[in-house]
Order: C-alpha cells, then sequence, then structure tokens
C-alpha cells in the first residue's frame, strides 16, 4: 500500500479506474445493465436522473475499500458492536431517478433494515458522477468518502448531505486514528496494529 503522504499527493485524475458513462437512459435501461452484470461486485453501476457511470475499479481501489471495511469491522468487534457487511448492495429510489452500488455498506444492530447505516466511497479516480447526489433519496444514514489519503463523513439531514467532523453511526471511532492503519503493508499488520489502538484507548479510560 501506498504512504499517506503518496495517497495526499497522487493525481486521481482518470487512469487507473476504467469509467464509461452513458446519456439519456432509461430507468428500464437501468435496469437492463443490472441484469446482464448479474449478481457480481463489478463492475459498479450508478444512475442519476438518466446519467450512468460504469466504473471497473482497479485493484488499489478495492484494496482500500476493502482495508476501511476490515478497520470497522475490528472497531465493532472489539466494541460489541453488532453489525452485518453487504458489500455493494444495489439501491434504488422510490421514484426511479436514482441508483447506486457503495463500494462497501454496513446496517448495525437489527439486520433486517431497508438500507444500510453506512456506505463507503473510496474516490481513487475524480470527475466521477456525484454519488452524494444520487445518495440523496435512497435513505442511507451515512456516507464516508475516502480521498486523498484522509476520510469525510457526511450525515444525511432533511434529504441532503452534510459534513460532519465525526462518524454518528459508529459513536466513540476516531477515523483519524482508523486512517492511519490504511498504508500497512499487509491487511494483517493493519487490523493487529489497530486493534491494539484500540485497546490503548480503552485502558487510558
Amino acid at each position: 500500500m501506498l504512504s499517506q503522504t503518496d495517497y495526499q499527493q497522487r493525481d486521481d485524475s482518470p487512469s487507473e479506474d476504467h469509467i464509461v458513462c452513458l446519456h439519456d437512459v432509461s430507468w428500464e435501461g437501468y435496469e437492463q445493465l443490472l441484469e446482464m452484470r448479474g449478481d457480481h461486485s463489478a463492475p459498479r453501476i450508478s444512475y442519476l436522473e438518466g446519467e450512468v457511470e460504469i466504473m471497473s475499479p482497479s485493484r488499489t481501489h478495492e484494496a482500500i475499500k476493502s482495508l476501511i471495511g476490515c478497520l470497522v469491522e475490528t472497531y465493532c468487534l472489539e466494541r460489541d458492536i453488532a453489525f452485518s457487511v453487504l458489500g455493494s448492495w444495489t439501491l434504488k429510489s422510490s421514484d426511479r431517478t436514482r441508483g447506486a452500488e457503495p463500494d462497501e455498506c454496513y446496517i448495525f444492530g437489527d439486520p433486517g433494515v431497508e438500507r444500510p447505516h453506512l456506505a463507503i466511497e473510496v474516490v481513487w479516480t475524480s470527475g466521477r458522477i456525484d454519488k452524494l447526489e444520487i445518495y440523496r433519496k435512497l435513505g442511507v444514514a451515512e456516507i464516508w468518502y475516502w480521498r486523498k489519503g484522509s476520510i469525510q463523513p457526511y450525515r444525511l439531514q432533511d434529504e441532503r448531505y452534510v459534513p460532519i467532523a465525526q462518524t454518528e453511526v459508529l459513536p466513540g471511532l476516531d477515523l483519524q486514528l482508523l486512517t492511519r492503519f490504511l498504508d500497512q503493508p499487509t491487511t494483517s499488520q493493519a487490523i493487529k496494529g489497530f486493534r491494539e489502538a484500540l485497546r490503548a484507548t480503552s485502558n487510558d479510560h
């Protein structure tokens, strides 16, 4: 994995994630694309009022989103928080104008709810469709955007997303602490280091 400094200085203009954009696509056309793709996590297909983005994530994109997910799960296990991981669950708006597939998403507590509490998006390639605008009517309580080595959480309020300083769906989770472990050489080292940091924090209290 790259270092935090490498992430911060990286040029994220389109080069690695393979992205195709389609215009004036009907809802039926969008659903046909989903059907043709089948039950796979990639490519990920986003739909916003006739605009379609088909994104095949790069290896690094997938590695970052998976590692963030592993650290979220580590936090939940350490803090005894019930969770269900739902990957790139296809979410659609009831008015048939929006659809999104997050890089990763989670339900905390009751697994029977209709929408994830948290969706994670990795911005490895800039200039993509505005997924916050897609999510705006999908009812996901919180979105995390990873970009250039940091995570910015957004909270849904009155059908719009506002940036917040810390996550609210996982109270007590320090996102800056979590991101410190995203540049470890292996996933296992990142999990072990984060777990030790969480336990040290618990001991301090």
